[in-house]
């Protein structure tokens, strides 16, 4: 089929993509895999502008990324220093003492129209179900330090049928191999850093932009890169900006790397501090460590000692800050800029979601990808969408902070007592009601999700679906001893992570 000329003449021919790091050379590589030679891609970074870079948590949406880019999943663990997660484990978020894991996957086995926890809330009411963890293979292997990944002959309809699973990794080597793939895609890399950029007097579109050796690259279409300090959309376009600070009072994160002690753990571990929360996420070359607080209610000194005390290892390097505002830019496309990564906005990365808020917009911008004329309504879709993401994802992270019962700190105290937007109210009264949950459009997180955390986090709710209660006491109480049988006989024959890690994807002696 001939493309028209005068469709041809309106084709994006040209996109150039200011900053690198995971942002940038995942765009880069989705476009180049997307468009191949239809579109010339150029990335401009700089070697004296360093990237976030700590240790990675993902979510399982990333295999998805990975797949479209036809990477091989053990090429890839090898190459950054990865490991396998199951889900997150949640200490102290509750009350001092807590904890609880939100696994990936499925709880139990739904019976008919309804899920399976509804079932559990009556058989836990009378005292025949245990916690609502033991009912997840997810949950149960990850304490366990158990993994694999779905073998091709298991049975269908089975927890080994279909494991659901997230990495962690090097994000700074997984920047790098991304650049690789890139580059052998014909994407252009550019050393440099922007000095000026120019605007198109009449629509205030960006024409090109200036670096510091002197060479202007000019694009059609730019997506920024650029970080905290996003350059085009901010700095040039002043696309605005939604705090959302009241809800997400932490304003910095201490990061810094510890020797590992023992097998890497298949699960990031989250931990509720004084002042904050500290994760940890296992590599098989060390552990990346980080302490989100808020400098309203500890300084930076103590924070630091909080974060060096609670290693599990000895740290192999002095803490990095960084500084940073919750919430998201008012429009993440404006005018032929398009911003991706934490030049679009910033949400504390409790639930790991970080490197998905890159990949739906990278993905988004793919599926609404415009014409040299820009027609208005893909922006406008564009943000519309974007807008749903952040907040629904920025309201299952407060749903972390105001389920809390510790009254310890003035923290606890301040989100314990906050108001909550009202679309996250609504979500806890019908889940406090009768644990009932709908999935609103195509949120990122799901009934699995919020289940486990408000369960997780204290809510039981006082009543169950009445539908429950045409299945007879006896079928009920057989249906979910089945259940927890068939996850415990499931996880018992998962090998140890380790040992899965060093048969399939261990990191060669070189690359360490």
């Amino acid at each position: 089929m001939q493309v028209s000329a005068e469709a041809d003449a309106n084709r994006i021919r040209s996109v150039a993509i200011i900053g690198g790091g995971t942002a940038g050379w995942m765009a880069a590589s989705a476009l180049a895999k997307s468009f191949g030679t239809k579109l010339q891609i150029e990335l401009v970074e700089s070697e004296q502008i360093g990237t976030v870079g700590v240790g990675e948590a993902t979510v399982p949406h990333l295999s998805a990324f990975n797949a479209l880019l036809e990477i091989d999943e053990a090429d890839f663990v090898r190459e950054t220093k990865g490991t396998f997660k199951l889900g997150i484990q949640f200490n102290d978020w509750g009350q001092i003492g807590e904890s609880y894991v939100h696994g990936f996957g499925t709880i139990g086995r739904d019976l008919g129209m309804l899920p399976f926890h509804q079932y559990w809330l009556k058989a836990h009411r009378r005292g025949r179900a245990g916690d609502i963890g033991r009912y997840s293979l997810n949950t149960l292997a990850a304490p366990q330090g158990k993994f694999m990944v779905s073998p091709k002959d298991a049975p269908p309809n089975t927890p080994l049928a279909e494991i659901a699973y997230a990495y962690h990794f090097d994000a700074g080597l997984y920047g790098r191999y991304l650049r690789r793939y890139a580059e052998l895609r014909g994407v252009k890399r550019t050393e440099g850093i922007v000095v000026e950029v120019r605007q198109n007097a009449e629509n205030g579109f960006v024409e090109s932009v200036r670096l510091d050796r002197g060479q202007t690259i000019a694009a059609d279409l730019f997506i920024d890169c650029s970080g905290f300090r996003p350059l085009l959309i901010e700095g040039t376009l002043h696309a605005g900006f939604e705090d959302w600070t009241h809800w997400l009072p932490a304003d910095r994160a201490l990061a810094v790397p510890s020797e590992n002690v023992g097998p890497p753990t298949p699960y990031t571990r989250s931990t509720a501090r004084e002042a904050g929360w500290q994760w940890r996420i296992p590599l098989q070359h060390r552990t990346g460590n980080g302490y989100v607080y808020c400098s309203r209610f500890i300084n930076d000194e103590a924070a630091a000692a909080t974060l060096l005390k609670n290693l599990d290892g000895r740290p192999l390097a002095e803490p990095k800050q960084l500084r940073f505002a919750a919430g998201k830019r008012r429009k993440l496309w404006d005018k032929n800029v398009v911003a991706i990564g934490l030049a679009g906005g910033f949400l504390e990365p409790l639930e790991s979601t970080a490197i998905f808020l890159v990949q739906s917009g990278i993905m988004r911008l793919v599926q609404l990808f415009p014409r040299r004329d820009f027609e208005p309504v893909l922006e406008a879709t564009y943000n519309e969408q974007t807008q749903f993401e952040y907040e629904r994802i920025r309201d299952f992270i407060i749903l972390h902070y105001h389920l809390t019962r510790r009254d310890d700190s003035e923290l606890w105290n301040y989100v314990r007592n906050m108001s909550i937007p009202d679309s996250l109210r609504e979500y806890m009264d019908l889940f406090a009601d009768s644990g009932r949950f709908f999935r609103n459009g195509t949120e990122m997180f799901g009934q699995t999700s919020w289940v486990q955390v408000m369960m997780g986090q204290g809510i039981m709710p006082r009543n169950y679906h009445p539908a429950v209660d045409w299945v007879s006491d006896a079928e009920l109480y057989t249906y979910v001893d089945h259940v927890e049988k068939v996850i415990a006989s499931c996880v018992g024959a998962m090998p140890p992570h380790q040992t899965f890690i060093d048969r399939h994807c261990k990191a060669t002696a070189a690359s360490e």
